[in-house]
């Protein structure tokens, strides 16, 4: 069974929002936590993201598991916020408005209709709203457009600030950072791990933690039942300048080909491509224009708008695209990876779910069906 001891040492694999996190939760636990990142902490995909909590909204068919998870985390999300900024004296902007999914045609509104009756399925909190209904709530998207669901749970927080203030928390609780130290391969030795090499050296650890991400897939001496299957998934994304004493939106708005998501500091954030590339960094005018256009169709007044930062990210995506948490063959090493675009969405239950796993040695029922073991038939270190 896992059990980290408090004598010995935890070693996590990535400074995004799940490695943070997950580091954090030890350290008020009594760990002793060593956190290792190939950059500077929460400069990856947690930098890159928009932060939407959006576990109503994006819920696709055969997805029922995963709801499960995401719903659990979402609930966590007002106190965790409470308590990261609690902890670390800087805000994380969680904001509560909810988020419209919104049709601009006969055609999507049709499309639309069969995803609500998935969501209606589920039991989720959502409800359809007339165009009159929809643009009382938001006077600036088009006029024409027909209608669209409300999802009045699923909300929003600054992904970036919420690394920053999760640097700070987990500093502050006792969390050694490491940064710009790629972690070049796992030590094992009978069959458990033993420790990283960095370009360092060797760091010795009774446990590691692989939080790294799009690049998990790629740490030498996995073996080869124990590599999971994540790849990078690009993402092209937008950020415009709105006047933040009278935004052009407060909601979270989805429409055919884009979100759109209303900072308090007036940038609108337009994402975001899905692009199967690799590590490919380019920013394209094939990318940017396709978000452009399908942000003016839904909201025309954005073309007056700067253009304020345009980047890309590289979601962790595995092969199912959900996320990949828990033990594995190689005992001591546990995985917390894979989670796609829901990132910071899972960022409390991750942590809970993990922390929980080290420390007390189980790994809670909502987490099983997010093994690695559904890729592979290997046993599994409990």
């Amino acid at each position: 069974m896992l059990h980290q001891d408090k004598g010995s040492d935890v070693a996590v694999i990535g400074a995004g929002v799940i490695g943070l996190s997950i580091a954090w939760r030890l350290a008020q636990r009594g760990l002793s936590v060593t956190v290792f990142d190939r950059g500077r902490a929460g400069e990856g995909a947690s930098h890159a993201a928009a932060g939407m909590l959006a576990a109503c909204a994006e819920i696709e068919p055969s997805e029922e598991r995963l709801l499960n998870l995401n719903r659990a985390s979402q609930a966590l999300w007002p106190d965790f916020a409470a308590e990261v900024e609690a902890a670390s004296g800087e805000t994380v902007d969680l904001r509560q408005e909810g988020t419209l999914n919104i049709a601009l045609t006969a055609d999507e509104a049709a499309r639309l209709k069969q995803h609500l009756v998935l969501q209606e399925k589920l039991q989720l909190p959502v409800s359809w709203l007339s165009a009159t209904d929809v643009r009382r709530r938001e006077p600036a998207l088009a006029p024409g457009l027909v209608g669209g669901i409300v999802s009045p749970e699923d909300h929003q927080v600054d992904n970036r600030k919420l690394a920053r203030a999760l640097k700070i928390a987990a500093t502050a609780a006792g969390v050694r950072l490491v940064e710009e130290t790629a972690v070049t391969a796992l030590a094992v030795g009978n069959g458990r791990v033993t420790g990283i090499e960095t370009a360092a050296g060797l760091y010795s650890a009774g446990t590691v933690v692989l939080a790294a991400g799009a690049w998990s897939r790629g740490l030498d001496g996995l073996p080869a039942e124990a590599r999971p299957p994540v790849r990078p998934v690009k993402g092209q994304l937008i950020a415009l300048g709105m006047d933040p004493a009278a935004p052009l939106l407060n909601h979270v708005v989805w429409a055919p080909g884009v979100y759109m998501v209303p900072r308090r500091d007036g940038r609108l954030i337009l994402g975001a491509t899905v692009e199967e590339k690799g590590f490919d960094q380019a920013i394209t005018a094939g990318g940017l224009l396709s978000l452009l256009h399908a942000g003016w169709r839904a909201l025309p007044a954005i073309e007056e708008l700067p253009v304020i930062e345009t980047w890309v990210g590289h979601r962790p995506g595995s092969r199912d695209d959900a996320p990949v948490l828990g033990p594995g063959p190689v005992e001591g090493l546990v995985y917390a990876t894979g989670h796609h675009r829901n990132g910071i969405l899972l960022t409390p239950i991750t942590a809970k779910v993990i922390s929980d796993l080290i420390v007390e040695g189980l790994l809670d029922p909502v987490a099983e069906p997010f093994r690695l073991s559904r890729f592979t038939s290997a046993p599994v270190a409990a």
